[in-house]
């Protein structure tokens, strides 16, 4: 018996999905998440595809760049 679950859409961001949540990938395979809420990763950037690690975030840089250092 199936169960409804709801989702939301971000633009720039993951399909998050109700959990327990299978994903079937396109070689056949399933991944298994038993979390209560599911980021599926829709950039493929991701180490943990198709899980979301927020690799589609941009990263910032930990110290200023050059010109930035010399401003008075």
């Amino acid at each position: 018996m199936a169960v409804d679950r709801s989702g939301s859409v971000d633009r720039c961001g993951p399909v998050l999905v109700e959990g327990p949540v299978e994903i079937v990938l396109e070689d056949g395979t399933t991944a298994r998440s038993d979390r209560f809420m599911v980021a599926v990763c829709t950039c493929r950037r991701s180490r943990t595809y198709p899980w979301c690690d927020t690799s589609h975030r941009p990263r910032e840089r930990a110290t200023p760049a050059p010109e930035d250092r010399n401003e008075p």
